[in-house]
């Protein structure tokens, strides 16, 4: 099969770990027989005066590059951060329509494989209609659980699934928005991320916190995610100002960077936790294998997320998790031996703590659990739903359905589960 993916969601060599859950679904796609993958990946541009810093970081990123085993495009596009997101879609067309239409001319591709319903798939969208090409997008998460709030931009996100070959949603809760969104049943598959198992593996705790400089009697809570209002790192800093008196050797490293920086160090230091919360900073991907293993908990405090990473990420290193219950997470945590779903709310939090810090975990168990949920397997799954949905329909499944379904929708849906402890 032949596919070409198309997301501003990807990696680049000024940036290796953006949409790293993107390229690790379609690498390890393109390993499996009889597939070849291209990515083209825009990258936008603003003018100096506007935003200095992301044009910048735009011209770092080379028109083409080898990112792993795929070959990647990065042509350019404009873009005024918020002026123009109701044009961004047609924007990101206008910038990648000339290469996809030559790499279509060289490749003959089966389909455009989009991710982010808006701006993205729309974009897609277009180009499979200019160029008779079958396009299957991806939701994510704030695609769908918010853009089609924004009056300009929701008309725009209808039309995307009501001209794809199918979709993806990487939870059940995406899932349903998008049936409400307009798309059938039967044009929506639930596929959720998986975890590396080659970078992502248990390292022996006294090891790992000695590699980090840790202390070794601590009560470690890690939390790792991009330092956002959304992300609730301020719930968890006050729950951890809660329970300190009764644990007084706790300690709790944020590893993410972002806006929310300022107001995260003054939050630290109105509640005097200096010495208990740090805030790290941006950590190489490879590195985070220490801190999941170094941890007594890893913890995700979100008001909305789509199939977080994190949490597999962590159990798949020993560590129990500790999240609230958007997004995936209820289908990621799906037993209370691997992990705690609480509310996003401080006394929720407070009592989610309490009790995963005085729980005798089996790292083991863990482990085992994060490991059924592998790259290579979402991969299979993804290439049968394409094919399910690229193959061209029988005369007789045509009228078999017709007889079955006059709306012409087939009530069908397999949902994802990650299995049971083992």
């Amino acid at each position: 099969m032949q596919v070409l993916i198309f997301s501003s969601l990807f990696p680049n060599s000024a940036n290796p770990a953006h949409g790293i859950f993107v390229y690790q679904r379609m690498s390890h796609f393109a390993c499996r027989p009889g597939n070849h993958v291209i990515a083209v990946a825009p990258v936008p541009y603003s003018p100096r005066w506007f935003r200095p810093s992301k044009r910048y970081v735009s011209t770092l990123v080379p028109k083409e590059e080898r990112i792993g085993g795929l070959t990647t495009y990065h042509p350019r596009y404009p873009l005024l951060p918020m002026v123009s997101m109701p044009l961004h879609g047609w924007l990101m067309l206008l910038g990648t329509f000339p290469l996809v239409r030559r790499l279509h001319r060289q490749n003959k591709f089966d389909c455009i494989d989009a991710h982010y319903v808006y701006p993205d798939g729309f974009a897609a969208a277009l180009l499979g209609k200019l160029l008779s090409l079958p396009v299957i997008v991806s939701a994510r998460g704030t695609d769908i659980n918010l853009f089609p709030s924004f009056r300009l931009i929701r008309p725009m996100i209808r039309w995307t699934l009501r001209n794809v070959a199918g979709a993806v949603a990487v939870s059940t809760g995406l899932r349903d928005a998008i049936l409400r969104l307009g798309l059938s049943r039967e044009g929506v598959q639930v596929i959720g991320n998986g975890v590396d198992l080659k970078r992502f593996s248990s390292v022996d705790r006294a090891a790992a916190r000695d590699y980090l400089g840790l202390p070794k009697d601590a009560q470690i809570v890690v939390s790792v995610g991009g330092l956002v209002e959304a992300k609730g790192h301020h719930h968890l800093i006050i729950a951890l100002s809660a329970i300190l008196p009764r644990h007084p050797k706790l300690k709790a490293y944020i590893i993410g960077e972002g806006p929310s920086r300022c107001r995260l160090e003054s939050l630290i230091c109105a509640r005097g936790l200096q010495n208990q919360v740090v805030l790290k900073g941006a950590q190489a991907h490879e590195q985070l294998k220490f801190w999941y293993s170094a941890a007594n908990l890893s913890c995700l405090t979100s008001s909305r997320e789509g199939c977080p990473n994190v949490i597999l990420e962590s159990m798949a290193c020993g560590t129990p998790v500790l999240a609230t219950g958007v997004g995936a997470v209820p289908e990621l945590i799906a037993y209370p031996e691997v992990g705690l779903i609480v509310d996003q709310n401080v006394n929720s939090i407070v009592s989610g703590l309490e009790t995963a810090l005085n729980t005798p975990w089996d790292r083991a168990v863990i482990e085992r659990y994060a490991h059924q949920r592998t790259w290579e397997k979402v991969a299979a799954e993804l290439e049968d739903w394409f094919n399910s949905r690229l193959k061209p329909p029988s005369l007789s499944t045509i009228g078999d359905a017709a007889l079955s379904q006059p709306s012409g929708v087939v009530a069908h849906s397999s949902d994802h589960t990650t299995g049971s402890p083992v």
